[in-house]
């Protein structure tokens, strides 16, 4: 009976000093705020050619290895469609931003359009990076459409800064952009349905609601997000909801079908082989852009790694999830194993 119990105690005793793997509970959810604690919300002050506003971020986890900023896309969406990040992220131990780009809703929201321009957003993710303490040792940075854009904008003017990239749904040259849209896109698209939407968008009618009767259907449900519209979730549904229509008709246009604002004539394809830091370019089959194209910024940086969402469109994160969560995961862990 004694060894019985002896053997017993052993038992436990080991049970208790045992540690999981992947066991983040001691480091990962410490708590490094002072003061009034506001689950991480950071609230930061940016400076700007006209004075100082503010934007919102939001810090989930400890890592002082993997700190990823996350762009949104729009111009002037939220963060609030990568909130499919928490039932991911946090269990392999990864801490991640989210952040509301100066104009988006959770930030100021101020009318001068002298400051929308990829030039100052670059210099206002220089300032969220530094008030954040990120750097080259742990600052992963992740760019989604138009956050894409200024990932790469970033990284060609900063990039000692970065441990690694990742280009998520964004090709390098808007020009190639509309093309595939206006051709391969537009060619998929059932007789009369492409002329009626370029009739509507040439008479500037955008608030018609035949506009997004065409577009909705014929392409978002296709090449935005493959979940059947009624069913799309409620982060990006939220994040749709709260897009600056100002900021985004100026810089994008008055849809996802092209690019006709501020942004028209952007193309970065020549620069691209000075990218050297470790590089992560996300696209889908059913993406508003060519995949090809995608592939190519991997293929055309220093170091990069492509990854192809095989069943998804523009928001990959959530209808080709599991592939563009993994993918996204692991080339992190690549980076900082040294593998990448």
């Amino acid at each position: 009976m004694a060894i019985r119990i002896l053997g017993s105690l052993l038992f436990l005793l080991m049970l208790g000093c045992a540690q999981p793997e992947n066991n983040y509970n001691t480091s990962y959810f410490t708590n490094t705020d002072t003061g009034v604690q506001t689950g991480g919300v950071k609230v930061i002050e940016i400076q700007t050619p006209i004075g100082p506003f503010k934007v919102w971020t939001k810090r989930v986890g400890n890592n002082p290895r993997i700190k990823l900023l996350l762009l949104h896309g729009g111009p002037a969406c939220t963060h609030e469609y990568f909130e499919c990040m928490d039932s991911f992220l946090p269990q392999e131990g990864i801490e991640y931003f989210y952040y509301d780009q100066l104009g988006s809703f959770y930030s100021d929201q101020p009318k001068d359009s002298s400051l929308w321009t990829t030039e100052r957003f670059v210099e206002e993710v220089e300032q969220v990076r530094k008030a954040l303490g990120l750097n080259k040792d742990n600052f992963y940075l992740l760019g989604h459409s138009w956050g894409g854009i200024l990932a790469a904008e970033y990284a060609l003017k900063y990039q000692e800064n970065l441990k690694g990239l990742i280009i998520s749904n964004m090709v390098m040259s808007i020009p190639e952009y509309n093309k595939y849209a206006y051709t391969v896109l537009a060619d998929q698209l059932p007789p009369g349905v492409f002329d009626s939407i370029r009739a509507i968008e040439a008479a500037g009618d955008y608030s018609n609601p035949r506009y997004m009767e065409l577009l909705m259907p014929h392409h978002y449900a296709k090449h935005i997000c493959r979940i059947p519209v009624q069913n799309w979730p409620d982060p990006m549904k939220r994040g749709l909801d709260h897009v600056n229509s100002d900021i985004y008709v100026m810089m994008q246009g008055p849809s996802e079908f092209g690019a006709s604002g501020r942004l028209l004539h952007w193309d970065r394809k020549a620069d691209m082989p000075a990218i050297k830091v470790p590089t992560l370019s996300i696209g889908a089959t059913h993406d508003t852009m060519d995949p090809a194209e995608m592939e190519w910024i991997a293929n055309t940086v220093q170091h990069g790694r492509f990854l192809l969402c095989p069943n998804g469109s523009h928001m990959c994160m959530w209808d080709d999830q599991q592939v563009y969560m993994k993918g996204l995961i692991d080339f992190m862990k690549d980076v900082d194993t040294g593998k990448l």
